[in-house]
């Protein structure tokens, strides 16, 4: 695989969140294992990258997070309710529980939309388990949660209230009017007002991935001069790496500044929700 030519790309140094907006570049599954681990990093390092997203019960999850504590590495919680954990010490129960989830919730596509009454406590036991292995990795509870493949929006997390109140939770994707059906836009909104009661939101959620055609980030680029906007990114996939990690992100973000961590305060949330509430109106 090609990699970038990091010795010639210059590290961007940034400003904090300005109040008229701010852009976050997440990356999602740090600790899932070595080589994601470190491609993060080294995006991390380059500047490119705002924040990560950590899975715990990983194979890489407790290097990732000394590494993470070690160099002030911003990192929330990745829920993770589908994938198996494979760190070496995993007990029964929480495999057990996780695998009756995973089975449930990757049935069909709408599975995660159906509260499963059946399923409360397996719920429970694995948000609780992994919250409380985040406090053991990373010395504090954490203050920032999403989910792997985004499970932690389905119906059980949400009407079920087992995210932690007044942390910083990810929203549903953000699309532009027609791209998504009225009832598929309709339920994300739903879920974005239940989750508005208990937790802070961003204003917008975009993925980094198509980088073609250059007017769609150029368009998300463009709103983060306004709101708060997080830009979801997987490293471990080699065109995202490259964009990163070679200094193209850079060139496209031009003046606009890339936050150094997922520090938005919630005064500028409250401003920007009012801004874009005026927005869609």
């Amino acid at each position: 695989m090609t990699q970038p030519d990091l010795t010639s790309t210059p590290v961007r140094s940034h400003a904090g969140p300005s109040e008229a907006g701010v852009l976050v570049i997440n990356a999602d599954d740090w600790g899932r294992d070595r080589e994601t681990t470190e491609r993060t990093l080294e995006c991390v390092r380059r500047g490119s990258v705002s924040s990560v997203s950590a899975m715990v019960f990983m194979e890489d999850s407790e290097r990732a997070a000394a590494t993470a504590r070690e160099q002030d590495i911003d990192a929330g919680l990745h829920l993770n309710f589908t994938t198996p954990f494979s760190a070496s010490r995993v007990v029964a129960p929480l495999i057990e529980h996780q695998q009756r989830l995973s089975r449930y919730l990757r049935r069909h596509r709408f599975a995660q939309t159906v509260f499963h009454p059946g399923l409360t406590n397996s719920f429970d036991y694995v948000v609780r388990t992994q919250l409380d292995e985040f406090r053991r990795l990373y010395g504090a509870a954490p203050d920032r949660l999403d989910g792997h493949h985004h499970m932690h929006l389905c119906a059980n997390v949400i009407f079920g209230n087992l995210l932690p109140s007044n942390t910083l939770v990810r929203r549903n994707f953000s699309f532009r009017a027609g791209e998504k059906s009225v009832c598929n836009r309709l339920y994300r909104g739903v879920i974005d007002g239940v989750l508005r009661w208990r937790h802070d939101l961003m204003d917008f959620l975009f993925t980094l991935s198509p980088l073609e055609p250059t007017e769609r980030l150029q368009r998300i680029f463009s709103l983060a001069g306004r709101f708060a906007v997080e830009l979801e990114t997987h490293p471990i996939d080699p065109e995202e790496y490259r964009f990163l990690a070679g200094g193209e992100i850079f060139r496209r973000t031009g003046d606009l500044a890339i936050a150094r961590h997922f520090v938005v305060s919630r005064a500028q949330r409250r401003r920007s929700a009012i801004r874009t509430r005026a927005a869609v109106q």
